[in-house]
């Protein structure tokens, strides 16, 4: 993935948990909100200067924002979970684990 895009995702990412809107960010760091847009979708980078300023407002290091260890697509995810329901196809009681947890995302 593009080192831009994973960037982007990051921030997003962990903008999301800490309950924090694209606008109360963009207030926070002093720039307008149509940048944020621009860094999470992967088509701007921001300043070294606000890039501490997310980090610092999000509660995470600077490094964290570049690792891309848990940002998968939607269907990247999919593909995963179909991957390991064909693994398990046979075994009934997992399969009926499986449903009971995913029922209880529901």
């Amino acid at each position: 993935m593009d080192p831009k895009k994973i960037l982007g995702k990051r921030i997003q990412y962990y903008r999301k948990i800490r309950k924090i809107t694209q606008e109360k960010l963009a207030e926070i760091i002093g720039i307008d909100t149509i940048s944020i847009s621009k860094i999470e979708t992967g088509k701007n980078y921001p300043t070294a200067e606000n890039l501490e300023k997310i980090a610092s407002v999000l509660k995470v290091e600077l490094y964290e924002l570049f690792v891309n260890d848990n940002i998968k697509t939607n269907e990247e995810l999919l593909n995963e979970i179909h991957t390991l329901i064909n693994t398990i196809s046979k075994d009934n009681k997992k399969l009926h684990v499986l449903c009971a947890a995913a029922k209880s995302l529901v």
